[in-house]
């Protein structure tokens, strides 16, 4: 049986069994439910007016992907008539998880062979920050990440890099390489002049010591871009 509108001011204990989402997720596993009724589970219950599936439905479509929810502060879902601080945090708590587990695999030493992996590793972390973090990956010869290093954070519009520190921490974990990477928090992945610049400058300060900048990232929401791919670092 398919969710229908008749179902929204429902309570799913009044639900067919089958269509209820946890004995639906416990039947025919996860991937058998829609990002609503996954959502449906983690908020337990609705409000007088509709069921918890029909509430999730209306923060999705409100926030318009799973990537934006994560963004959102708290405050944000708790205007929702039905979702207290206690079902935002439950929300908020399983985003972070999601966030974390992309990271699991950038703890392992694997080698870097593109840009769309180095972002698939690097980007999660910057992602959904509401200010600007600069970072640099450490590789060795074989390309494997080393280390991951924050650099600087400042606000909205940018942050400050000084060569001296992105060296100094490149140098002490003795890389052979280095992944330039930060996010813009607006979403653009246009490099601002600025960006090209210190680029251009830690390129030619890594030369003098021998560590070869491979590529520069911008993390946007949900995309990447890449110097290495638009020729900008050959």
């Amino acid at each position: 049986m398919k969710y229908t509108k008749d179902m929204d001011a429902l309570s799913i204990k009044d639900w067919a069994e089958d269509d209820r989402p946890r004995k639906k997720l416990l039947t025919k596993g996860k991937a058998a439910l829609s990002n609503a009724e996954l959502l449906g589970i983690l908020l337990g219950s609705g409000s007088r007016s509709e069921s918890a599936v029909s509430l999730a439905q209306r923060i999705l479509k409100q926030f318009e992907s799973l990537e934006n929810l994560g963004r959102i502060p708290i405050e944000q879902l708790t205007q929702f008539n039905g979702i207290g601080s206690a079902k935002a945090a439950s929300i908020m708590a399983a985003m972070e998880l999601g966030r974390r587990r992309q990271l699991i695999r950038s703890d392992q030493k694997i080698k870097v062979t593109s840009s769309q992996l180095a972002y698939d590793i690097l980007g999660p972390a910057l992602a959904d920050l509401p200010y600007e973090e600069f970072w640099i990956a450490c590789l060795n010869r074989a390309n494997q990440l080393l280390a991951k290093e924050r650099i600087s954070t400042g606000g909205i519009h940018g942050t400050v890099v000084d060569p001296k520190i992105v060296y100094s921490s490149a140098l002490k974990i003795k890389a052979s390489s280095i992944i330039l990477y930060h996010n813009h928090p607006s979403g653009s992945l246009q490099p601002s002049q600025e960006d090209i610049l210190i680029t251009e400058k830690l390129r030619k300060a890594g030369k003098l010591l021998d560590i070869t900048v491979l590529d520069h990232l911008i993390i946007g929401h949900g995309a990447y871009y890449s110097f290495k791919d638009e020729e900008i670092i050959t």
